[in-house]
């Protein structure tokens, strides 16, 4: 569920031909914030997915993991009836949760104090940022692990990240993964705009988001969510499952360093990177393709560039970089679960996304463009092997390595 599509076959399909997301904001007047602009989910209706009488006790950003979660649970094809339940686990997060749910209940006690407190007896349980993987759980029944991962814009990938290893220890046999956000309010865009992270590009909003080109001034924000089922490769086999590709590893680290801003020289991504590729048991020279945290911010995207340099070396000439944010936008703790199914989609098609809004003269001297960043247009190549990076404010730093399955 993204800005550019609704579903997957939606959201391939736009990425493949470089659609940009992005358009003025409808979810709130924004006339008078810097940015204007964001890449919202368009055309949502969430009575699709649970009724009407439901949907109003969930925040949108629940009503985006609960759309996905179906999604994905169709089609992997699972026999919730033939299943053992005990062991089909949720793990899914969001880095923010429901701002939209705080927003609207603090505006309400601001116009209403004077009369004594009175709030909606579903505020808590609606703004609460892991009650997305409850509902995925009550939806269904699933009486496995469940919990939510929150840090920033690393969330959903640890939270696949979780899931992998929960599973490698034989702690269940499925688990539904991901992570969803609906940031879009004026508390979200007035809040990343006081710290300056936002592109303030208001007179081109689709072309705001450019991940490595000089130009770039911010990201653009994004919302939806993403959901991927994870599960133990016999039990799959066992029940005939389509096998998409296989988590090879994953890769956790810490930069350690500042609140917002990623380490200068990489050093956080470099570890993660090089932590992921050890449990992968890879070498660096396997790797396909690397979808790039790349948000489009001046100091984030050079210092991940850096990291690649470092971790790949000659390599790094020789795969394929792409950051999708640069027509999903940036889904926050959406961003990792998106991007891993683009990850994955490339694997099966044999195609990279491509990075849009590049021009020609529009180039950082601090920027190696040696690099296939992918600009423009999408590529075809067999990809056997992809790396997806995700980084987040508090110097989390997340990624994960997917493979192609010999089923």
């Amino acid at each position: 569920m993204t800005p550019v599509g609704n579903n997957v076959p939606q959201f391939w399909e736009n990425l493949t031909n470089g659609v940009s997301g992005a358009g003025p904001i409808t979810h709130f007047d924004a006339s008078l914030f810097k940015t204007q602009f964001a890449c919202e989910v368009k055309n949502f209706d969430p009575t699709q997915y649970v009724d009407r009488k439901e949907a109003r006790k969930m925040d949108l950003y629940t009503q985006y993991a609960i759309a996905v979660a179906k999604e994905a649970v169709s089609d992997s094809g699972l026999d919730v009836e033939k299943e053992d339940l005990n062991r089909i686990g949720v793990i899914f997060g969001a880095g923010i949760g429901g701002i939209r749910t705080f927003e609207e209940e603090a505006g309400n006690y601001a116009v209403n104090h004077a009369n004594g407190p009175k709030f909606n007896p579903f505020f808590i349980p609606k703004m609460i940022s892991d009650i997305a993987a409850g509902q995925i759980s009550i939806l269904y029944g699933f009486h496995g692990p469940n919990y939510a991962t929150c840090s920033a814009c690393a969330t959903s990938t640890n939270a696949i990240a979780d899931a992998f290893n929960l599973i490698r220890l034989g702690k269940a046999n499925v688990i539904v993964s991901g992570g969803s956000e609906a940031a879009i309010a004026a508390c979200g865009v007035g809040g990343f705009n006081a710290m300056h992270a936002l592109s303030t590009r208001n007179d081109s909003p689709e072309t705001a988001s450019r991940p490595f080109s000089a130009s770039r001034d911010g990201f653009v924000m994004g919302e939806g969510g993403g959901c991927l089922i994870l599960e133990e490769l016999e039990h799959a086999r066992a029940r005939g499952a389509r096998i998409y590709a296989e988590v090879a590893g994953v890769g956790m680290s810490a930069d350690a360093y500042h609140l917002t801003a990623s380490h200068p020289s990489g050093l956080g991504a470099i570890l993660v990177m090089r932590n992921a590729l050890e449990d992968a048991g890879m070498q660096p020279e396997e790797i396909d393709y690397i979808n790039v945290h790349g948000t489009s911010t001046p100091v984030g995207d050079l210092s991940e560039v850096k990291a690649i340099q470092e971790v790949f070396g000659e390599h790094a000439y020789k795969l394929n970089i792409s950051s999708t944010k640069s027509m999903t936008g940036h889904l926050l703790g959406a961003a990792g679960a998106v991007e891993a199914i683009a990850s994955i989609l490339a694997i099966e098609h044999g195609v990279i996304p491509p990075t849009i809004n590049h021009c020609e003269g529009d180039e950082d001297a601090e920027i190696d463009y040696r690099l296939n960043f992918t600009f423009n247009e999408a590529q075809q190549r067999p990809v056997n092997v992809v790396l997806s990076n995700t980084f987040g404010f508090g110097g989390h730093n997340a990624c994960v390595i997917f493979k192609k399955c010999e089923v």
